[in-house]
């Protein structure tokens, strides 16, 4: 080993021990990629577990879920949870093309949350003017925490699986300040829900 090889090697030995030393305060100023970035929704049942969600739903009865939101994202966002109701024929949102429901909104929740932050809000809801008429069922009313909503949703008797089947379904939105509006954020999750008669 020549002169000139050994001088390389102390630079760089000096140069790597400078950074070892100064790493601390690069950290502060170099902002490297973190993780994934996300956002989860999820729902609990009425015991605040991921069981005994409501099925067998009656008119006039009340009935609770917790719906929660985590953030990810790295950074503070600003989250729309848009609540809709449908029958078994009508749009769910399409996961494949991040396309939301085209189903209107019966509720909205709107909220910040800081990064690696959780939202939880138990909600309550039930349904009025509910009627019965051959194969058809009808519901006319859905009541969400306290908040009431008219309009009429038809579903047909099924014949295989013995109910007249409804879903309330959450969707997760998120403000995007670039278009400075809320986009749909890509996620979504459900409750099926057999309306039936009281005997």
């Amino acid at each position: 080993m020549n002169f000139g090889d050994l001088k390389s090697l102390y630079l760089l030995s000096c140069l790597a021990l400078c950074l070892v030393i100064l790493s601390p305060a690069l950290a502060l100023v170099v902002n490297l990629p973190g993780g994934e970035r996300f956002s989860e929704l999820w729902i609990l049942g009425p015991g605040h577990m991921a069981e005994d969600y409501p099925f067998g739903v009656y008119a006039g009865e009340p009935y609770r879920v917790y719906l929660g939101v985590g953030n990810h994202m790295g950074e503070l966002a600003y989250y729309s949870v848009c609540v809709k109701f449908r029958n078994q024929t009508e749009p769910l949102p399409d996961s494949l093309n991040a396309l939301p429901s085209a189903l209107e909104p019966v509720f909205e929740y709107r909220f910040f949350l800081s990064d690696n932050a959780t939202w939880e809000k138990a909600v309550l809801f039930s349904f009025d003017g509910v009627s019965f008429g051959g194969n058809v069922s009808r519901v006319s009313r859905f009541l969400v925490d306290g908040y009431a909503v008219d309009f009429e949703k038809v579903a047909v008797w099924d014949e295989s699986n013995s109910g007249f089947y409804y879903q309330l379904f959450f969707e997760l939105w998120i403000y995007n300040a670039t278009i400075s509006s809320f986009q749909f954020h890509n996620r979504f999750v459900g409750l099926w829900l057999n309306m039936t008669r009281h005997s």
